[in-house]
């Protein structure tokens, strides 16, 4: 691979789970029409998501919920059984017109990814990171577990020592109950404490896979910091992992609706630039983000990172268009001028609590006993 690649799609335009769904906002087309004005996703970089054939998603998903998610896309309507089976036609996981064939196109990216990985490079899937799936049942806007279909390519090509490392506000319960207690994978999941799922505490390994990182609200740059440099680096830097999956979620930043953190989103910047030079492999995907502009932003920031490009401190009129085309329901007043004249945020620091300095400690000395196997 020459460079990293960018996957997209059309599918994504004018998809949405229903007007009052946090998933009603514009997210993938967002980040691919800003960075086409700014110059930085030409045809070369650009692949195209195939949509994953269903004998593909049983690698994980269970085939009568793939079937059942296809019936349920055709007739645009669920039954009680099949509601309460698979979670289905839910407030959370609501019948739309595109909702097998959406997270079959970001599956499929996500193991197209991991294919065009196998000797090596950076991979950037913005419609990935659907984390809560579970192998016969929807949740948490999650259809699919595209993060973990991406895993099992990973091991289809033969690699032993595969990393996952989660950054998304929320806990990543699909994936560690999909890979709990496996020898070639290891989990990392930074993610608000006392936040839906209510899963990913401490105390919680995964049979050994897993390193749950739960943060106090309010968390801040430097304590993401803290937590960076004395717990996920030495992580990795002990692994060596043959890939690490990246899943990139956009709601761990002050401006989310749906969690309570203070991040910016330097943050998410740093460490793409980090994790690249620390694997052969990593495959980057989105997640959670629902304020639609601090979500562009964002992941167009991670693909500038990604692809080498400077970050301006102010963005052409082109791309503060693309910004100021966007409208929210849950936008009061004026939308405040940073959101749609910058992509990166200033950054938000503060003190590093006790809590968290004991959630460092304690989390460093797994670290120092971590290592692949049963």
């Amino acid at each position: 691979m020459s460079g990293p690649l960018f996957i997209g799609s059309n599918i994504y335009r004018g998809s949405s789970y229903g007007a009052r769904h946090p998933l009603s906002i514009p997210r993938v087309p967002t980040v691919i029409d800003l960075c086409r004005v700014m110059g930085w996703l030409g045809p070369d970089c650009y692949r195209t998501s195939p949509r994953a054939k269903p004998v593909a998603l049983t690698l994980f998903h269970d085939a009568d919920y793939i079937a059942a998610l296809q019936r349920a896309e055709a007739r645009q309507s669920v039954n009680d059984d099949t509601r309460t089976r698979h979670g289905l036609g839910t407030l959370s996981n609501p019948v739309f017109a595109e909702m097998y064939r959406r997270p079959a196109t970001a599956a499929g990216g996500s193991m197209l990814g991991a294919s065009l990985l196998a000797n090596g490079g950076v991979v950037f899937n913005p419609g990935g990171g659907t984390h809560h799936g579970m192998p016969g049942r929807a949740a948490g806007f999650c259809y699919l577990n595209d993060p973990a279909l991406a895993i099992m390519q990973f091991r289809a090509m033969g690699l032993t020592r595969i990393l996952y490392v989660d950054i998304d506000a929320h806990h990543c319960d699909g994936v560690e109950a999909g890979f709990a207690g496996a020898g070639d994978l290891r989990m990392i999941s930074v993610h608000e404490d006392q936040r839906w799922p209510f899963t990913g505490a401490f105390a919680d390994r995964a049979g050994g896979a897993a390193l749950n990182l739960p943060v106090p609200r309010g968390v801040n740059d430097s304590e993401f910091a803290h937590l960076r440099d004395q717990v996920i680096l030495p992580a990795v830097e002990r692994l060596e992992p043959q890939a690490i999956v990246l899943q990139c979620g956009a709601d761990a930043v002050t401006e989310d609706p749906l969690a309570r953190l203070e991040l910016s989103n330097n943050v998410h910047f740093d460490m793409v630039a980090r994790l690249r030079e620390m694997t052969p492999r990593l495959l980057v995907l989105g997640g959670g983000g629902y304020n639609p502009w601090s979500v562009g932003r964002l992941w167009s920031g991670v693909w500038a990172t990604l692809a080498g490009q400077e970050i301006p401190d102010h963005l052409p009129k082109e791309a503060q268009e693309v910004l100021e085309a966007l409208t929210w329901l849950r936008q009061r007043g004026p939308v405040p001028g940073y959101l749609t004249g910058t992509l990166r945020d200033a950054p938000r620091p503060g003190p590093v609590r006790t809590e968290v300095e004991a959630l460092a400690e304690a989390a460093g000395g797994l670290v120092q006993g971590w290592r692949w196997g049963r």
